[in-house]
């Protein structure tokens, strides 16, 4: 009788190594329970960890009595379906980045660490004894809060956040959060029901709608056709349309009739300051089960969305990067709102473009995907010019709105007011004297970026970063931006002694305090990260400027897309020098974007807006082209640019990083990759035409400690370029040096910083 063939089980485990693992299964499983994108518990060295099987092999190159056996089947079903099996091999692959690793990214965190299998679970909301014994009429004033009291009451087991939605009109959250903290109503969790909802699967277009959208333009309503008309396939479209123009209208309508089709919807936005905004508009028009899944969540909350979005029950699902790995069986169209954003890369870990994630995906799914932009990324315009991408315009302001007027101011060798020129000055009092509001941009949090002794020249540097430290003034503190480190103000110079301490540059701190004292009886709100910390506090403050209670706003990066303020007739960037001479050569289309999307924020509504620009450099080219000629014109001037050097995105990069204790380390490491793939490359004609430039320190060597290097890898073909990639890994977990230093690939960056 011939010998049984043991079955061998591959699985991902997360480890830095790059490759599958090979198990046994025991005689006691059987084969048929055993399934790809099931959680297995497995040994690992003296360990036990948690691996997701990849598929069943009856070969292995180890020699199988070396195998050992798994422990144990943690999940009846698997977790993870076959689509998103496929889309997270293709990730590895691509980003060649740990199988194991990526695996485990794409899971909850409750997933990943807990071995048990774990059910849904449900957040509700419902009255406490409290809530039903308070007086209820004093709430006159507070319509919203009545309202939420109202619906409560008349169910026992209560409602949820989705349930809550369909029933109240307008910004409702606030209120309830108000309840809470009165103790009226109470949060807490059951199991839910895994099943689909019959009001969610079964649902008619009337019921979907909960109300009519607006009335679109000729322009909205060609694109709504086009997008239509390719729903059933495949098709990336990049809908480029101007600020305020309806790009949201746009997606609505689209999603409309996809929910028709009893079809999910995956919404991607790039940082969750857009989110609340975003489900706002969509829960006013459908009348579906939408959710929105980003890090402002805890592992419960974040866990429950990934499992309804997985059975089915969610239908419109709203989120930031990593959404994208999300499981939906109806999948039938990705959105990629702000499309050119950076923060749609992954910058840590797994490097990954979440963008083009969702390209692979739905082209994997064979669905649509729109990408949506007043300023699309380079790359978007060039598969545009490819024909890999559709284009559609939209170049009209919806409701009749009319683009701001934009004015450059020239400061040079002006005595400015802590970022403030006479001129901005005079033009602020004339907007706010009729009661407009306005908008001033600092990309620069904190008081002031530098310390400075007068007598010695001593600056305030980080010890860990090769970085200065911020003066912050509210907690009158030095602080370190890239490894937030802090210390106490020094009441003297700590290298002379000198008492005489100036803050040099300016920041959102410091524009606040100087708009405080010009204008004392208007009232201004500093809407950056610091003042945005605590959950809600964002929404909180941008609910208060569009109620018109603060009339002059001050941020960040933060205010620059996607808000909607109707009454702001003013907005100043203080400061675009810091973008228009940079190492970097994606500098200059990143300032554009950043104009672009801050002056869309002015002249929104009926009332016609301006925008000014405070520069030291008015001559400068591609300033004036992007004036003079709009986004378009400026962007076609960078293409062109970029073709003749052969620049992303007509050439493709890798950027090899590593970072150690000591500089030697990561010198010799970054040494031996490139000695290695010049060798790789003599050995075949086909690599020929890539090119290594490095390596080099990376243009901040010191940061939180640790010395970091860079080697930057060219080449006008992709396939070339992850074929040396490939080689050069293989050498590389073999070597030594390797063990020294942390390091990375990082294919396509977008930041080499």
């Amino acid at each position: 009788m011939p010998e049984k063939k043991p079955v061998i089980v591959q699985v991902a485990v997360p480890t830095p190594l790059r490759r599958k693992f090979d198990y046994l299964l025991s005689d006691s499983i059987n084969p048929d329970f055993i399934l790809p994108g099931q959680r297995v518990l497995i040994p690992f060295g003296r360990t036990k960890k948690i691996a997701i099987v990849l598929g069943l092999s009856d070969h292995s190159d180890i020699d199988p009595k070396k195998l050992r056996p798994i422990e144990k089947i943690l999940d009846d079903q698997p977790i993870l379906p076959a689509d998103i099996m496929r889309l997270l091999d293709w990730v590895a692959s691509y980003y060649h980045h740990p199988i194991g690793g990526v695996f485990q990214t794409a899971l909850p965190v409750h997933y990943r660490k807990k071995a048990e299998a774990l059910e849904a679970v449900q957040c509700l909301y419902r009255l406490t004894e409290t809530g039903r014994q308070a007086d209820w009429a004093s709430l006159k004033r507070a319509v919203r809060q009545r309202s939420i009291l109202e619906c409560l009451k008349t169910s026992e087991q209560g409602l949820s956040r989705e349930q809550l939605a369909r029933e109240l009109e307008g910004q409702w959250q606030s209120a309830l959060k108000t309840l809470i903290n009165k103790q009226w109503v109470e949060e807490y969790f059951k199991k839910s029901d895994t099943g689909l909802s019959s009001a969610v699967k079964n649902t008619g277009l009337t019921e979907i709608n909960r109300v009519l959208g607006l009335s679109l333009n000729m322009e909205q309503q060609q694109a709504v056709e086009f997008l239509n008309a390719h729903s059933e396939s495949y098709q990336a479209t990049l809908l480029d349309g101007i600020t305020g123009s309806g790009k949201t209208e746009v997606y609505l309508a689209f999603i409309a009739r996809q929910l028709e089709r009893s079809r999910q919807i995956l919404v991607l936005v790039p940082e969750i300051g857009l989110t609340p905004q975003l489900i706002y508009r969509f829960e006013q028009r459908f009348h579906v089960t939408i959710a929105t899944l980003h890090s402002g969540l805890n592992n419960t909350e974040r866990m429950k969305i990934w499992q309804q979005a997985g059975n089915g029950k969610i239908r419109i699902l709203i989120g930031t990067r990593s959404a994208v790995f999300t499981p939906m069986p109806e999948l039938g169209a990705i959105i990629i709102d702000e499309e050119h954003d950076m923060s749609f890369k992954q910058q840590d870990g797994i490097r990954y473009s979440a963008k083009d994630v969702a390209l692979m995906r739905a082209s994997q799914a064979d669905i649509p995907v729109i990408l949506g932009s007043a300023t699309p990324s380079m790359e978007s315009l060039y598969l545009c010019r490819q024909k890999k991408m559709a284009q559609l315009k939209l170049r009209q302001r919806a409701g009749g709105a009319r683009s701001p007027e934009v004015h450059l101011i020239d400061v040079w060798g002006q005595t400015l007011q802590h970022g403030l020129s006479r001129t901005l000055i005079e033009l602020m009092q004339q907007h706010l004297e009729k009661n407009n509001q306005v908008l001033l941009f600092q990309n620069r949090r904190g008081y002031a970026p530098v310390l400075l002794c007068n007598k010695c020249g001593w600056i305030s540097h980080c010890h860990r970063c090769d970085a200065r430290l911020t003066y912050h003034y509210q907690r009158n503190m030095l602080r370190c931006h890239h490894c937030q480190s802090e210390q106490s103000l020094p009441l003297q110079c700590p290298q002379c002694g000198n008492s005489e301490l100036s803050c040099l540059g300016v920041g959102t701190e410091r524009v606040e305090k100087t708009v405080r004292t010009l204008f004392p009886d208007i009232e201004v709100v500093r809407i950056d990260r610091d003042t945005t910390s605590r959950k809600n506090a964002l929404q909180d403050l941008l609910e208060l400027v569009k109620d018109g209670q603060k009339q002059i706003l001050i941020g960040t990066q933060m205010l620059a897309k996607g808000h909607h303020f109707p009454n702001v007739t003013l907005v100043a960037i203080l400061d675009i020098d810091q973008g228009l001479y940079s190492v970097d050569f994606r500098a200059p289309e990143r300032l554009a974007q950043l104009i672009v999307q801050v002056s869309g924020r002015a002249g929104r509504a009926e009332k016609k807006g301006q925008v000014v620009l405070q520069t030291s450099h008015p001559e400068d080219e591609m300033l004036n082209v992007l004036l003079q000629s709009g986004y378009s014109g400026f962007a076609q001037k960078v293409l062109q640019e970029r073709k003749e050097l052969q620049m992303p995105p007509y050439a493709w990069q890798a950027l090899i990083r590593a970072e150690s204790n000591r500089p030697e380390h990561y010198q010799s490491f970054l040494e031996y990759c490139l000695h290695n793939m010049s060798a790789i490359q003599q050995s075949s004609a086909q690599l020929n035409n890539i090119q290594f430039l490095g390596p080099v320190p990376a243009p901040m060597e010191k940061r939180a400690g640790k010395f970091r290097g860079q080697l930057l890898i060219q080449s006008n073909e992709r396939k070339a370029l992850h074929i040396i990639l490939n080689e050069l890994i293989y050498g590389v977990e073999q070597n030594k040096a390797a063990q020294r230093v942390r390091w990375s690939i990082d294919i396509d960056p977008q930041d080499l910083y």
